[in-house]
């Protein structure tokens, strides 16, 4: 049987490490980077190779350096996503895309969101942890809000808090939409 090379144990041990330093749980790197809990927790003890592509995901959601993962190098004292690099959510609602602005280790903390809706555009929503809040600000369009039985209308401009440990909608008034969301404990 052949021996592993132990870059698979140094890349084990640097993608956990970046992850613990990050305060984010396998299921949340998962939810980040696209890449199951199991393939993220065997690549972490060193018993799967990740693929290039897969590579690529982690390092991403982590916020590390995928060219240098494996050599110390002095992190910037910037830290910068580039526009076309932030991650997108795609899949939910209606005609929405919601590109992600806040760093991986404020999931479940404060969540910042750069929220599109089409004219017809919906993201309904089940109730989120107890407590959590929602802080919406439009800045083009207008849109229904809805929190359990309140409803609000907002034009450019207007901001919007409101529970959202209860079913809540934010629907587009019949215009192209992009807003700012923020989720607090989630």
């Amino acid at each position: 049987m052949q021996e592993r090379p132990d870059i698979y144990n140094r890349l084990a041990y640097l993608l956990k490490k970046a992850r613990q330093k990050k305060g984010l749980s396998l299921n949340a790197t998962a939810k980040l980077s696209g890449v199951s809990r199991s393939m993220i927790s065997q690549i972490e003890r060193a018993e799967s190779s990740p693929t290039v592509a897969i590579l690529w995901n982690l390092t991403q959601a982590l916020q590390v350096d995928f060219a240098g993962l494996l050599e110390p190098h002095s992190k910037p004292k910037i830290e910068v996503v580039r526009a076309n690099a932030a991650p997108v959510i795609a899949g939910v609602g209606l005609g929405v895309s919601i590109r992600i602005l806040s760093p991986p280790e404020a999931v479940g903390v404060h969540e910042v969101y750069d929220l599109f809706l089409e004219a017809d555009g919906k993201l309904i929503s089940d109730p989120h942890g107890k407590g959590c809040h929602e802080h919406l600000t439009v800045i083009e369009g207008s849109v229904k809000v809805t929190a359990g039985d309140e409803t609000q209308w907002l034009s450019k401009g207007d901001a919007a808090s409101y529970f959202a440990d209860r079913p809540h909608s934010i629907e587009a008034n019949g215009s192209l939409v992009r807003a700012i969301l923020i989720v607090q404990n989630s």
